[in-house]
């Protein structure tokens, strides 16, 4: 009697980038669809008047047919539906709308302080990689010794202080008490112009605080990670053939290690965002953060809405950049059942 034979595995298929980013932009379209109807939606459930909000307070000595004008011209008494489409029209073609609390056109504000923020991020990024991965390693390293809980402690401290907490006492020691660096702005007061070292100097606080916000979580997870790889059979096998602990710790265990910190990098990319919202506030940088926070306070509706599609935009296509570097890093990913 014939065994009965296993039915043939279907053989792997190797997945390429242009499909990991047909899968991310089928994901993407829907939450940008939901974003936008959310904002949209709450913008029109506000009780403001646009037409009062852009007059100030000529509105209060207005005549009433003049602001009925500026309604209609707007269109803000058309159905709600109607007034979705339009603003989408608008959008797709580029056209962000007008700031009702910085009276000139969103699309200006957001290009000439969109730049100021992606700095501000992207240094404060870099330093929490270099910082979390190095101190992270060797915490790892000694673990259950004296850095190793000293970090740990330090870093539950750190993760437990809200940003603006943080943002405020590095200006009373670094500003006040010290006198070591400028308490806000992006340039000298008596400047006329901009400097990189000028600029560079006022960024150190800023990037400072925010880097330090973030490094707690990278630095445990990196931690764990690297500890974990040190009792992988590779590291061991490295470390039986007599090579030096720096060479085992960083060319062994930490590559291992660094494959789920490119999906950390795109999880906290939001809470890093929102972080340099509140530390651009703190510090008076003329980045998209000041701006939030005005159109927040002066319901300033196309601005928010502006900076909220192009903030998951970002996000999205940081997540998009984690996948492909993930899978550029490990192959294994790659394979698709």
């Amino acid at each position: 009697m014939t065994q009965p034979t296993a039915a043939p595995r279907r053989p792997r298929r190797l997945v390429g980038a242009g499909a990991v980013v047909r899968r991310r932009l089928l994901v993407a379209g829907p939450v940008l669809v939901a974003t936008s109807i959310g904002m949209f939606a709450l913008g029109a459930a506000s009780p403001i008047d646009p037409a009062q909000q852009y007059a100030g307070a000529a509105a209060f000595t207005a005549d009433p047919e003049n602001l009925a004008q500026i309604r209609a011209n707007w269109g803000v008494e058309d159905p709600l539906p109607v007034q979705y489409a339009r603003w989408i029209g608008n959008l797709l073609r580029g056209d962000l709308g007008w700031s009702t609390s910085r009276h000139e056109p969103v699309t200006s504000v957001v290009a000439a302080r969109a730049g100021w923020t992606l700095l501000l991020v992207g240094t404060a990024l870099a330093v929490v990689l270099v910082v979390s991965l190095l101190l992270g390693s060797l915490a790892a390293y000694r673990r259950g010794g004296w850095f190793d809980r000293g970090l740990r402690a330090t870093a539950y401290a750190i993760a437990s202080m809200p940003v603006f907490w943080l943002g405020l006492a590095a200006i009373a020691l670094f500003a006040l008490a010290l006198g070591w660096l400028p308490a806000g702005g992006l340039t000298d007061v008596t400047a006329t112009g901009t400097s990189f070292t000028d600029v560079a100097h006022h960024l150190v606080l800023p990037v400072g605080v925010l880097a330090v916000s973030q490094v707690p979580w990278f630095v445990l997870f990196v931690r764990d990670a690297v500890a974990d790889s040190l009792r992988d059979d590779h590291v061991l096998a490295a470390r039986a053939r007599g090579l030096p602990g720096r060479t085992v710790l960083f060319g062994h265990a930490l590559r291992t290690a660094l494959l789920p910190f490119l999906t950390l990098i795109g999880t906290h990319l939001p809470e890093l965002v929102g972080g340099a919202i509140l530390v651009e506030t703190v510090f008076s940088l003329p980045g998209l953060g000041a701006v939030t926070v005005q159109a927040a306070l002066g319901s300033d509706f196309p601005l928010l809405a502006a900076i909220t599609i192009i903030t998951t935009t970002v996000v999205l296509a940081a997540n998009l950049a984690t996948d492909l570097a993930y899978a550029a890093a490990d192959p294994r990913v790659r394979l698709d059942d």
